[in-house]
This record gives C-alpha cells, sequence and structure tokens, in this order.
C-alpha cells in the first residue's frame, strides 16, 4: 500500500486507531483530525458516486504506464472502499488488475468528507519544491480536487517553502496518510473481491521483456475483438475497448488467468494485453485517459 511520508506520521498512526474505534459511529473524545467546519459533506446518496479518492501520478511512471493505473484508495458514495488486491509474490505476474473492497460506516465517511470539505475550502498556496521527478499527489472529495507536486518526496522544512506553505502541505499530507491507510485501519480482512460489470482491455504492441529467461511462452491467438481497439494515445500506440455483458463473461476467464508475458496475435500483429476492471464511475476507455 502507498504511504505517504511527512512530519505528520506520527498523528496519522493514532488516527488509524481511532478510525478502527469510530467505525461504530462514534469519534472518542472528538479526536478524528478537524480543519474548521465545511457545508455539504453529508454523505451522497448514489452509491456510484466517487466521494474521496488520493492518487499519485507523474514521477518516473512516463504517460504509458499510468494508463489505466489505479489510485491506491477510492470511496464511493454507499461506503465501498475500493483497492487494489495484493499482487502475488511471483513472475510474471498476472495481467489482470484484480481489486478488493471493504465497507466504512456511514459516521466514519460523514466525519472524514466532512475534514476533507475543511481542508480543500481553506484554499492557500502549497507552494512547488525543487525536488526532481517527483510525483503528484491528487486528493480528490465530491468532484473537487487539490494536486501537490512532491507531497511525499518534499522534506518537510523545504527551504524553498515558506512557513505557511510547509503547514499546508503537513495538512494535506497527514490527511492524504489517512485515507491511504484506510484499508488497514478497516482491516483487511474484511476486503472482499471486487466483482467488475465491465473490463478494459488494453493492448499495445507486444515487445519481448528484457528479463533474461532463455524463451518466452509461444503468442496466443487473440479470441475476443480485435485488437488493439482505439487508441488512447496513438503516439505510445495503446489501444482499449470495453468488454461488458456477454463480451465480459467470455473474456473475464481469460483475463483471470493471463499473465504479464504473454504473447496474443490479432490482425496479423503482436500485443501485450492488460486487464483493467472498470471502477464504478467509470463508463468507458476515456475515462483510463489519466489515473483514477
Amino acid at each position: 500500500m502507498t504511504r505517504l511520508r511527512g512530519p505528520w506520521t506520527a498523528t496519522a498512526a493514532v488516527t488509524l486507531f481511532l478510525l478502527s474505534a469510530c467505525a461504530n459511529g462514534s469519534d472518542p473524545g472528538g479526536m478524528i483530525p478537524s480543519y474548521g467546519s465545511a457545508s455539504g459533506s453529508a454523505v451522497p446518496t448514489s452509491p456510484d458516486q466517487l466521494v474521496l479518492r488520493v492518487r499519485r501520478s507523474g514521477g518516473l511512471v512516463g504517460n504509458r504506464g499510468q494508463f489505466g493505473a489505479i489510485a491506491p484508495v477510492s470511496i464511493y458514495g454507499d461506503g465501498r472502499v475500493v483497492t487494489p488486491a495484493p499482487v502475488p509474490a511471483i513472475y510474471p505476474g498476472p495481467a489482470m488488475t484484480n481489486l478488493q473492497v471493504q465497507l466504512v460506516s456511514p459516521a466514519t465517511l460523514t466525519q472524514l468528507l466532512a475534514t476533507g470539505d475543511a481542508l480543500l475550502a481553506k484554499g492557500g498556496d502549497v507552494g512547488r519544491s525543487p525536488v526532481q521527478d517527483g510525483t503528484t499527489t491528487t486528493i480528490t472529495i465530491k468532484g473537487k480536487s487539490i494536486s501537490v507536486y512532491a507531497l511525499s518526496e518534499a522534506q518537510p522544512s523545504d527551504p524553498s517553502l515558506s512557513p505557511a506553505q510547509q503547514r499546508r502541505r503537513a495538512e494535506l499530507a497527514a490527511f492524504a496518510e489517512q485515507i491511504s491507510d484506510l484499508p488497514s485501519a478497516l482491516g483487511m480482512a474484511t476486503a472482499q473481491p471486487y466483482e467488475p460489470v465491465a473490463l478494459a482491455i488494453l493492448a499495445s504492441p507486444w515487445v519481448k521483456p528484457a528479463d533474461g529467461l532463455p524463451s518466452q511462452p509461444a503468442a496466443t491467438p487473440w479470441a475476443g475483438p480485435a485488437l488493439p481497439g482505439a487508441y488512447l494515445n496513438k503516439g505510445v500506440k495503446q489501444g482499449c475497448f470495453i468488454a461488458s455483458g456477454e463480451t465480459l463473461r467470455k473474456m473475464l476467464p481469460v483475463a483471470q488467468k493471463a499473465m504479464q508475458n504473454a504473447a496474443w496475435t490479432s490482425g496479423g500483429a503482436t500485443w501485450t494485453v492488460k486487464f483493467r476492471p472498470l471502477l464504478p464511475e467509470e463508463t468507458g476507455c476515456a475515462d483510463l485517459q489519466e489515473p483514477r
């Protein structure tokens, strides 16, 4: 799980304990961090509405690697907490991104949204650290977002940042860490497999992996719709199409067995394929243009 480093690590650790305690609807001693009052923080009625997300983008990953990337934590209106599932420690790894779901109580979700609303309402200049190749952390709350460059990489006392900027970034880092650690606070034993209603098929030209293996698996004829689908970005030749309904029923068993180094032949070319479940608020390939 992604953890954001910062000066509030100890505070965030305490918050994790409190989050677990308030799963029954209480906040012992009012100790969950509060940054002022905010209106409109009630839990939305739409179960598939994205209400809170923390994601990281940029850095050394590059554009191609981020198409279809999934945020460490996404929280929805019905309390679902969707996160990447643990990846088996094997090589090659699975070609399908597996997700898991937990539930957060309405009381805890309301408190998190109120805290997040208040943080975003404060506004303020977060500055920009001179750290090279840093990531950008984006906190999204009910459609409103704030993005901070090098939030996890910059030193808390970075001299290029003013004291006010350092304090603002510390508050945001603490909240981002709190959300990133929420699955652990809920207890990983409560996680259930995420069952997608649609699956994005991401195809790019096959390149022999530089893994040192003496041979690679033989290419397999592709049995689904013709690859690569519509290009997300012609510059990097990565295509996409969505499998749903009957096509999903046929492709899901293939996706669940496929490995990352598999080669697939379609239309006289050889392709690498990744399988990525659509999240509740996503409807098609356009939603995969940036990390979610």
